[in-house]
């Protein structure tokens, strides 16, 4: 009989849905808003919803997959049950991990560009501190560091209520004729800017596959982690939603388009308040996806070494803390090396088509596994032309970001 040290299951279905809106819901929104009024105008809600609707083809597939294999690693699992490959499947592990490490090391850059605004600081030093300070809170237990995010991301959701509810006292409603420029018509040119801007829209919904690398550790995980990645995306459609029409309701999307901080500028503009408070806001929304981006990380690592397509040293859970240390160790030291490096421009475009490339396998691994297995009792089951849909739509993305790669 083992007495090997487990993960920690103490994540409830509640912490799983914050664990995905703050990795879903990040810094990123804050910007996004002018850049897809510059591209798309009044219909940026539409972008929004269109590309909400296209990530939740993949988001399905990995729900239904995080019922039918509730391990750790989960879409370098997903691959190698569906390819049966265990070379593909260390691969995808691997770009994972690679992934989330740049994201992580971008976010910390971020960060101290952002605190920058604040306080006058060493970029070196700041980033050694900050990325250790994320490594031991990730190292520290689970419950620990996803309470500590999950506090972070109901910050985050208040800051964009705050928003929402700021601009809509900004909104004449007298004016009918805006509510019509929200509809399209038959115009190609409208449809073109609609098409732009949910190819820009879609990215802002990546963050749910983080999710299922934390499935050691989740209560009931076969109901709790598929039902948490579902009601993250629509939570994030809503508030998404939301946002986009307020905004572009409230100020001409020609005039979002012009600001570079367009959340910020929306407080300021109806409150006639410093929005200092939007700003840090805005700081916590990128720390946290940089934690979230170390613990998912360990967990890859844990998840692989464990079946032995890593070293088995990267498995070993630390009896006290119940978390991988030599794992969230390793994670902490690539995160603050790729960080202090910096350019990270490029490999966070990498980043993309890596994720990309990983959505469209997963999609056909899980076509592949339901033609074996269509079904299974005791977790959510979607029909066959959801993973196909979601593969269709993955590629397209992936064709595309390549093209315009190779064009700019």
């Amino acid at each position: 009989m083992s007495n090997k040290t487990t993960l920690n299951r103490s994540l409830s279905l509640t912490q799983m849905v914050l664990y995905g809106l703050g990795t879903t819901i990040g810094a990123g929104i804050y910007a996004l808003v002018g850049e897809l009024a510059g591209v798309a105008g009044y219909f940026a809600p539409i972008s929004f919803l269109i590309a909400s609707l296209m990530a939740a083809l993949t988001a399905m597939s990995f729900a239904e997959l995080s019922g039918r294999f509730p391990l750790a690693a989960g879409a370098s699992l997903y691959v190698k049950e569906g390819f049966s490959s265990q070379k593909l499947s260390t691969l995808t592990g691997i770009l994972v991990i690679l992934a989330g490490l740049v994201s992580a090391a971008a976010l910390v850059n971020g960060f101290v560009g952002y605190l920058n605004q604040f306080i006058t600081a060493d970029r070196l030093p700041t980033i050694v501190l900050v990325t250790l300070l994320l490594g031991s809170i990730a190292a520290w237990g689970i419950s620990t560091s996803v309470s500590l995010a999950s506090m972070i991301t109901i910050i985050e959701i208040g800051g964009l209520l705050l928003i929402i509810g700021v601009s809509f006292t900004g909104i004449n409603f007298q004016k009918d004729s805006t509510f019509s420029e929200f509809i399209p018509s038959a115009d190609i040119t409208h449809w073109t800017a609609i098409f732009t801007g949910t190819l820009l829209a879609f990215y802002a919904f990546i963050g749910f596959e983080d999710m299922v690398d934390v499935a050691e550790e989740v209560k009931d995980v076969k109901r709790n982690l598929p039902l948490a990645i579902l009601l993250t995306l629509a939570i994030t459609t809503l508030l998404y939603m939301l946002i986009m029409v307020t905004a572009v309701l409230a100020v001409p999307p020609q005039q979002l388009a012009t600001t570079q901080a367009p959340l910020a500028f929306l407080y300021q503009h109806f409150t006639g308040n410093n929005p200092v408070l939007i700003s840090i806001i805005g700081l916590l929304a990128i720390i946290n996806g940089a934690l979230i981006q170390i613990i998912m990380a360990s967990r890859v690592m844990y998840g692989l070494g464990s079946r032995n397509q890593l070293p088995t040293i990267l498995s070993i859970v630390h009896p006290q803390t119940q978390t991988p240390l030599l794992a969230t160790f390793i994670a902490t030291i690539a995160v603050m090396g790729l960080a202090i490096t910096g350019h990270l421009s490029i490999l966070a475009e990498i980043t993309s088509l890596l994720m990309l490339c990983i959505f469209s396998m997963i999609n056909l691994a899980l076509l592949r596994i339901k033609k074996r297995s269509p079904s299974t009792e005791d977790s959510i089951n979607f029909p066959q032309w959801i993973p196909l849909a979601g593969f269709i739509v993955s590629l397209s993305f992936l064709i595309l970001t390549l093209i315009n790669v190779a064009i700019f």
